[in-house]
C-alpha cells in the first residue's frame, strides 16, 4: 500500500528538529569569562547563524548566537590555543 508522501508519521524529523533546537537554546547562556572574549568559529557557521538565528559553537565549546562586534574584545585564550594546534 502506497503512503501519501505529504504525510509524516508522528514523531518525525520535525519533532527531532524542534527538540534539538530547544536543547541548543537551553545551552546558549553560559555565565563566566567566555562573554568577555571573541571566539573562533567557522566563517560559514557565522553566516548561517546570521541568516537562521541558530547558535554556533566556538572552538573552546562556548555556544551562543553571535550578535556583537568581536573586534571590541580580546581573543579567547582557549580558542587561540586550539586554533594554533590545528594550524601546526
Amino acid at each position: 500500500m502506497a503512503r501519501d508522501p505529504g504525510t509524516e508519521p508522528a514523531g518525525g524529523t520535525d519533532v527531532l528538529d524542534r527538540e534539538l533546537e530547544q536543547l541548543l537554546n537551553d545551552e546558549l547562556t553560559e555565565d563566566g569569562d567566555h562573554d568577555r572574549f571573541a571566539h573562533y568559529v567557522q566563517k560559514e557557521k557565522i553566516v548561517e547563524s546570521a541568516v537562521t538565528g541558530k547558535p554556533v559553537r566556538a572552538l573552546c565549546g562556548k555556544v551562543w548566537v553571535p550578535g556583537r562586534d568581536p573586534e571590541k574584545f580580546p581573543i579567547c585564550p582557549d580558542c587561540k590555543k586550539i586554533y594554533d594546534r590545528l594550524r601546526d
